[in-house]
């Protein structure tokens, strides 16, 4: 399958990518990590002698446009290696076994084991909420703290597409620069303004929209969980939620979480790009919640 609709397409994704990551403000590595099923684009900053944090973006972004104001705050604390997911629209590049039998933790294993990283905390935004906690559970021996946002408990996978719909449609089937801004408009809280007046990232998010197929993303999939397996993470797990996210803050996420209870925020003026728009409440929070010697009970949750 076809990640672009066309090499164009492709150069303009590539070349944003690169002029997005040279705007961080602070010093980065990038490396390509080899795993079974490809190759993995990583962007690694801060002191490697810093506790890791791996950062896990969603469906239809990468790297180099969810972390663009989170990254330099938390290179200061951390060892952060953000991970451009396979099949995504970054510049990792999946072989033929990703289509055949990619398993999201294998993956993850695979990432981890090629850079000698034993134990890290993890971060994730929307479809990386889930594969943050996913992974955490999966492998709670690999992970200290997890902080999920824009993300929630998914209760059966037609709840998850319903409210996908109605967010991305029908702006997203006709991708012109107008409907790029309502759809953003729309998945955003009163503070859109800092995705809106963004040049280059609008701009990346646009061509993303026109030129990256997601559907090259399907096999990340979503799996439905018991119960009973969040008792392995929920001591070393906050979710973040923005109050204006129309994709995690609903009444049947919010219960859930409830039942299962998970601790988690609601995060005032805040959308689905809730990293984006709350930047500097959020790093605080990935902070406090990951420091080495914080515990679940030094935040107050909900």
């Amino acid at each position: 399958m076809k990640r672009y609709k066309s090499r164009h397409g492709q150069k303009l994704i590539r070349d944003s990518y690169d002029r997005l990551v040279s705007s961080f403000g602070v010093a980065v590595e990038q490396k390509d990590v080899p795993t079974s099923f490809g190759s993995t684009h990583v962007i690694m900053a801060g002191s490697a002698s810093s506790p890791a944090l791996l950062l896990l973006h969603g469906t239809g972004d990468n790297s180099a446009m969810m972390w663009i104001y989170n990254i330099r705050t938390l290179a200061e604390k951390f060892h952060v290696i953000a991970v451009d997911a396979i099949g995504g629209s970054g510049k990792s590049e999946p072989n033929a076994n990703y289509s055949r039998q990619f398993e999201q933790a294998t993956w993850l294993d695979e990432v981890l084991h090629e850079l000698k990283l034993e134990k890290v905390n993890v971060a994730g935004v929307s479809y990386g909420a889930y594969l943050a906690y996913y992974y955490g559970i999966m492998r709670p021996e690999k992970v200290n703290r997890i902080v999920c946002m824009a993300g929630c408990i998914t209760g059966s996978s037609s709840e998850l597409m319903l409210r996908m719909i109605r967010a991305f449609l029908p702006e997203a089937l006709f991708p012109t620069r107008g409907s790029t801004f309502r759809l953003l408009k729309k998945l955003s809280g009163p503070n859109a303004a800092a995705l809106l007046d963004h040049a280059e990232l609008m701009d990346h998010w646009h061509s993303l929209l026109k030129y990256f197929n997601n559907r090259s993303m399907m096999k990340h999939k979503i799996k439905i969980l018991q119960d009973e397996q969040f008792d392995i993470i929920r001591d070393r797990c906050l979710f973040l939620i923005g109050d204006s996210d129309m994709l995690s803050n609903y009444p049947a996420a919010i219960d859930r979480l409830k039942r299962l209870r998970m601790s988690y925020k609601i995060i005032a003026q805040a959308g689905h790009g809730i990293n984006h728009e709350q930047a500097e409440q959020i790093n605080d929070e990935i902070i406090s919640f990951c420091r080495p010697e914080g515990t679940a009970s030094d935040n107050t949750l909900n």
